[in-house]
């Protein structure tokens, strides 16, 4: 089973993504500009500053030639996890509810959060319980959710006291009305290693993703 991981102009979170979807299954990297997705079974859209974040982070990746082979996969029913820049791609490529707007206050913020999962009916989250607490690292400038979302949309709330940049209703992750697209803005794949981040709780996530790849 193999996992492609796409790189963007500004991509920065591209290779620990590789990291952690070795965990669970084999990491392919997909390029930008190339509409090849190689056959994989799930896409995952790292973080980072795609094409600079010139104009709206993401809005210039949304139309590179891989994200039309991302989207007609999507549409498809193949699975797509999208983390931070990733999240705000998938945003502006139509595949996920609402936007991601400037923090509250307006600075970058880098910091562990703790995220409550609101569901277990989606691929990614389950391996998770409701209601358990994922202790995963943000850090952005543009990452306060806002939109129309229905409620069985919403995977990931940040717990009380962790909504640092003003996400409606504390929301942190969403995935479309079929439940095979995701987006987050905190970063898992830094949270899959005791040894490097403290926390394994990210590989979560891959897992559940892994699952429905196989499937």
């Amino acid at each position: 089973m193999r996992l492609g991981v796409v790189t963007f102009p500004g991509t920065c979170d591209d290779v620990d993504a590789r990291l952690a979807v070795a965990k669970v299954a084999e990491p392919v990297a997909l390029w930008h500009g190339d509409a090849d997705l190689q056959g994989v079974d799930g896409v995952v859209v790292p973080g980072g500053f795609s094409y600079g974040d010139y104009l709206r982070a993401g809005a210039i990746a949304r139309f590179s030639p891989v994200m039309a082979s991302v989207i007609a996969f999507a549409n498809a029913g193949g699975p797509v996890l999208g983390i931070c820049n990733g999240f705000q791609i998938l945003c502006e490529a139509g595949l996920l509810p609402g936007a991601l707007l400037p923090n509250k206050d307006l600075r970058f913020v880098c910091r562990q959060v703790d995220l409550e999962v609101q569901t277990t009916a989606t691929p990614f989250t389950s391996t998770c319980e409701v209601g358990q607490h994922l202790s995963i690292p943000a850090k952005h400038q543009t990452g306060c959710f806002f939109g129309h979302v229905a409620p069985e949309q919403v995977v990931l709330r940040y717990a009380e006291g962790h909504n640092f940049n003003g996400s409606q209703d504390d929301i942190a992750g969403v995935v479309n009305a079929q439940g095979n697209v995701m987006g987050l803005m905190p970063h898992p794949e830094h949270a899959v290693d005791l040894l490097t981040g403290g926390s394994a709780d990210g590989l979560r996530l891959f897992e559940g993703m892994a699952r429905v790849a196989v499937a």
